[in-house]
C-alpha cells in the first residue's frame, strides 16, 4: 500500500481544520486534557463492577462502558478533522469534558438513581458535539454531509437512551442496548439515512497515525488506573502478609504483561499501517472496533486485580470467575484481531494463549483467587514472550 496522499485543497478551507501537509499530525495537550475525563469514568467504571460482582453487574458495566467509549471514540475522530488548538474546536472540547465529567459522576446510579442524569450527559455529549461540528461547516464543505448523517445516527439513538432513563430493569436494558447498536454498528454502513445516502470510509481523509496514536494513549491511560487500583488496594491491605504480597506482584506483573504483549512492537507496526493505508478511514473504524475489547479487557483486570489482593484465598464463584476469566480472553482477543489487523493474520500465540484461559475454567472450583490470578498471568507472560520472539521478524501489512 501507498500513503495517502493530503486531501485536496477544498477540503482543508475552513480554518478550524487540521492543516494536511503531509506530516503526521500531534496529538495536542487539549487533547490529553480531555482524556483526563476518561480516567476518571474507568475507575468509575472499576468501582461499578466490583460493587456489582454478578452477572446482571457484569453486563450492566458492559453497556455503561460501551457508552463511555463511545463519547470517546467520536470525539477522537473530531479532533483528528480539526485542530483543537482552534477557539471553536477547544471550547467545544471543554464543553465535552464538563459533560463527560457528569456522565462519569453519574456511572454508580446509571442503573439507579441517577439514569436521567446519565443519559442526558451521554446524549449531551454526542448530539451536542455532532451539532457543533454540522454547524461550524458551511453546508457544501467535503465533510458536512458526514456528520449530518452522523448527527441523525446520534439523534436517533438519543431516543433509545432517553426511553431507557425513563423505564427501569430489563426495559432500561434493551433501550440503551438498541442505542449502542445504533452508534456502534451504523459506522459499519456508512452511517446510511433516508434522503442523506451513505457515507464511504475513503471520504474519511482521517491522519492514520494519530488515530493510532490516541488508541495507544487510552490504552496507557488504562494500564495507569489498573496500576493505581494495585497499589491502593495493597496500600490498604491491614496484613500485608506473604499471600497479599504475593497477589500484588502477581497482579503487577499482569499489568506488565498486558503492556508488553501491546506496546513491544505493534503499536509501532500499527502506527505505521494506518499511516500507509489506501484507505485508512476503514482501518480507523477496525482500530476502534478491536480497541474496545483490549481497553475493557484491562478493565476488568483492575477489578480481578484488587478481589485478589484483598482476598488472596477468596473463593471462585461465577462472578469472580468471569471477571478472572473474562479479562485476559477479551484481552487476548483484541489484542489477536489488532495484530490480524496490523500483520494479516490472527497469531498463534494469543489462540494459544485464549486456549488455554479458557481450559482453566475447568480447575477453578479448585483454586482460590490468588491461584488463579497467578496462572493467567502466567498465561499472558508466555503470550508476550513467544509473541515477541515471532513479531520480530514479522511485517506489517503494506511494510
Amino acid at each position: 500500500m501507498h500513503a495517502r496522499p493530503p486531501p485536496t485543497s477544498h477540503s482543508v478551507h475552513h480554518p478550524a481544520l487540521r492543516t494536511r501537509d503531509g506530516s503526521e499530525a500531534k496529538v495536542r495537550y487539549e487533547e490529553l486534557f480531555f482524556d483526563l475525563v476518561y480516567v476518571f469514568a474507568v475507575t468509575q467504571l472499576s468501582h461499578y463492577l466490583l460493587a456489582h460482582l454478578t452477572p446482571l453487574g457484569a453486563l450492566e458495566t458492559l453497556l455503561l462502558w460501551f457508552a463511555v467509549w463511545l463519547g470517546w471514540q467520536y470525539t477522537c475522530w473530531v479532533t483528528n478533522w480539526f485542530d483543537p488548538r482552534s477557539a471553536p474546536i477547544r471550547l467545544m472540547l471543554f464543553g465535552v469534558m464538563l459533560a463527560g465529567l457528569v456522565m462519569s459522576a453519574a456511572i454508580p446510579g446509571a442503573f439507579a438513581e441517577r439514569a436521567q442524569v446519565f443519559a442526558a450527559a451521554f446524549v449531551a455529549i454526542q448530539v451536542g458535539r455532532s451539532l457543533f461540528i454540522c454547524l461550524l461547516l458551511p453546508r457544501h464543505h467535503v465533510l458536512a454531509a458526514n456528520f449530518r448523517r452522523i448527527l441523525g445516527w446520534n439523534c436517533i439513538a438519543a431516543v433509545f437512551w432517553i426511553a431507557g432513563a425513563l423505564n427501569a430493569g430489563p426495559a432500561r436494558m434493551a433501550c440503551w442496548a438498541v442505542a449502542i447498536a445504533c452508534e456502534y454498528v451504523s459506522p459499519m454502513f456508512g452511517f446510511r439515512l433516508p434522503g442523506l445516502g451513505r457515507s464511504r470510509t475513503a471520504d474519511w481523509t482521517i491522519e492514520g497515525g494519530h488515530l493510532a496514536e490516541r488508541c495507544q494513549l487510552f490504552v496507557i491511560m488504562a494500564l495507569g488506573e489498573s496500576i493505581l487500583l494495585t497499589g491502593d488496594t495493597f496500600a490498604k491491605t491491614h496484613t500485608l502478609g506473604s499471600l497479599s504480597t504475593v497477589a500484588f506482584l502477581s497482579a503487577f506483573a499482569g499489568s506488565l504483561a498486558m503492556w508488553w504483549l501491546y506496546f513491544d512492537t505493534s503499536s509501532e507496526h500499527g502506527s505505521h499501517v494506518i499511516a500507509h493505508a489506501d484507505d485508512p478511514g476503514r482501518l480507523g473504524a477496525y482500530f476502534h472496533y478491536v480497541h474496545v475489547l483490549i481497553v475493557g479487557g484491562i478493565i476488568v483486570t483492575a477489578v480481578g486485580n484488587e478481589l485478589v489482593i484483598a482476598h488472596p484465598h477468596g473463593h471462585m464463584a461465577l462472578p469472580e470467575l468471569i471477571v478472572m476469566l473474562g479479562a485476559p480472553l477479551a484481552y487476548l482477543l483484541g489484542n489477536g484481531l489488532y495484530k490480524r489487523i496490523v500483520y494479516g493474520a490472527f497469531p498463534a500465540s494469543h489462540a494459544v494463549g485464549m486456549a488455554a484461559t479458557a481450559a482453566l475454567a475447568v480447575a477453578a472450583p479448585r483454586l482460590d483467587l490468588l491461584a488463579m490470578n497467578v496462572l493467567t498471568t502466567a498465561v499472558i507472560l508466555a503470550v508476550a514472550a513467544w509473541d515477541t520472539y515471532r513479531s520480530r521478524a514479522a511485517v506489517p501489512v503494506g511494510a
